[in-house]
């Protein structure tokens, strides 16, 4: 695969991500995109995974700095979860269906896209931040004990509230796919 981009790719990515930033500050109070800029600048295979992001209609966006370590939370900010659906939870769910097998999976595809899968929290925090996953779902890393006993867990926000559930990890649905995290 591809992991590096042109001058004009780079170029157009950093004006996208710049206007959403600019246009969504409710998400990132107080933070300078020159800052953030800079940063990614720095790091050339960061701007390719916000690309992965970006080309599979994540449209991410800051929603966190940490102060102590300097690094800024880029996450998947569509209204609805991006366009990688239809994926089971991860390969050994994948692996197990006989039949109908999805095209792959959330923990590979994730992480050949160089993104975390978030957690219940920090999907949790997302919705404090706006109104996602409406009419679609998204898979959250599931703790190892559910995971275990051939579960996962996955999140959505119905009637104005957060709620979190559980699938086979061998399920998938055309509604249901993933956020990502990128820590730069």
């Amino acid at each position: 695969m591809k992991k590096k981009l042109t001058q004009e790719q780079i170029n157009e990515l950093l004006k996208t991500l710049k206007a959403r930033f600019e246009k969504n500050m409710n998400r990132h109070m107080d933070l300078k995109w020159e800052k953030i800029q800079q940063k990614l600048e720095a790091s050339p295979e960061k701007i390719w995974c916000l690309y992965e992001m970006e080309t599979t209609e994540g449209e991410p966006d800051v929603v966190d700095h940490n102060k102590k370590t300097d690094e800024y939370s880029f996450v998947d900010c569509s209204p609805e979860s991006p366009k990688r659906r239809s994926l089971c939870y991860d390969y050994q769910a994948w692996d197990s269906r006989k039949a109908n097998k999805p095209e792959n999976n959330v923990i590979d595809t994730a992480s050949e896209m160089g993104i975390e899968l978030l957690t219940e929290e920090q999907y949790r925090h997302l919705q404090e931040l706006g109104k996602f996953d409406q009419k679609t779902s998204s898979w959250i890393q599931t703790p190892p004990q559910i995971r275990e006993l051939g579960g996962a867990l996955f999140c959505d926000r119905r009637y104005n509230t957060v709620f979190t559930y559980h699938n086979g990890a061998d399920s998938y649905y055309a509604a249901r796919g993933f956020r990502g995290l990128l820590k730069i």
